[in-house]
């Protein structure tokens, strides 16, 4: 068993036997953001990332308190959408007009072009494993359709997936044997056996929803989806087996992606892109990526 899913394990502490929170609370101030607001990420001293800060093009990060400040710029012609932390001191960024997949520094805040696939319509939303097997998201919006493609960790893209509906929010499992996405219009959660190399197979329909969009998501240490219902002004909350068991009512209607973070992994951040800005809530149990990060600081101190 690899330390993260040790890690993952020693995290189910944190659970309790009720949800703390079914609605969202401001954070950030309202309209700093674009309309493009997403995102969001969070690093291992709980400062939050989110792209769109007052113009397209840019990252901002933001304080525990919700203070926001510009980050980086990204190179022109860029424009950010999903946000993933492949170790403690690095993120990936999904580059929808560049059809890039781009890598920050936290450090240095140097950024490459990790990988760039001409045949991607506009990669949406990332996922990603312990070992650094990136997972895209790919929605044709003129045409309702979408696609996977899977990024090796140097930075060699593969389609994995075809013959989709919008596909927009994407997630590994906490155990790394599942791959989920949704598909906004069609409103359907799939999800996949994924594979070692990445490869997935044997797609199966998790949950549909009968109204409402959907955006982002995000997986907690026990494999529950949390989902941005875009549109809905909810995130809502689905268990492994597809049931819904917890619905947060945001001040927000267009919820467009979600992550965790906070002292226990709990604190969950949602972007907002009618109020251009960033909400918060209380979730039960720690994410998957908190976790992660836990385990990318373990191996930082080696």
């Amino acid at each position: 068993m690899n330390k993260f899913l040790l890690l993952l394990i020693s995290c189910t502490v944190f659970a309790q036997t009720s949800f703390a929170q079914t609605k969202s609370k401001k954070f950030s101030n309202e309209g700093e953001f674009t309309s493009n607001c997403e995102g969001p990420a969070v690093d291992s001293e709980g400062n939050v990332y989110a792209v769109n800060f007052a113009r397209d093009g840019t990252v901002a990060i933001m304080s525990k308190k919700g203070s926001a400040s510009f980050f980086v710029t990204l190179p022109k012609g860029s424009t950010g959408n999903g946000i993933r932390f492949a170790d403690k001191n690095t993120f990936f960024v999904a580059d929808f007009t560049g059809h890039n997949v781009l890598k920050v520094n936290l450090l240095t805040k140097d950024i490459s072009v990790f990988a760039n696939e001409p045949k991607m319509n506009q990669p949406n939303d990332l996922a990603i494993t312990a070992k650094g097997h990136i997972f895209c998201s790919d929605p044709n919006w003129k045409e309702g359709t979408g696609q996977i493609w899977h990024v090796s960790p140097e930075g060699k893209t593969r389609l994995v997936a075809e013959n989709m509906g919008t596909t927009n929010g994407i997630d590994v499992s906490p155990d790394e044997k599942k791959l989920y996405v949704n598909e906004s219009v069609q409103r359907n959660v799939w999800v996949f056996d994924l594979a070692p190399d990445g490869s997935l197979s044997n797609k199966k329909l998790l949950h549909k929803f009968e109204d409402g969009g959907m955006d982002g998501m995000r997986c907690d240490i026990e494999g529950n989806l949390y989902i941005a219902r875009h549109g809905k002004g909810e995130v809502a909350v689905l268990s492994p087996e597809g049931k819904v068991i917890q619905t947060i009512t945001t001040i927000g209607k267009k919820v467009s992606n979600i992550c965790f973070g906070g002292k226990n992994g709990k604190t969950c951040y949602i972007t907002l892109q009618d109020r251009g800005c960033l909400e918060t809530f209380k979730a039960n149990t720690a994410g998957r990526e908190w976790a992660m990060m836990k385990a990318f600081e373990e191996v930082n101190k080696k």
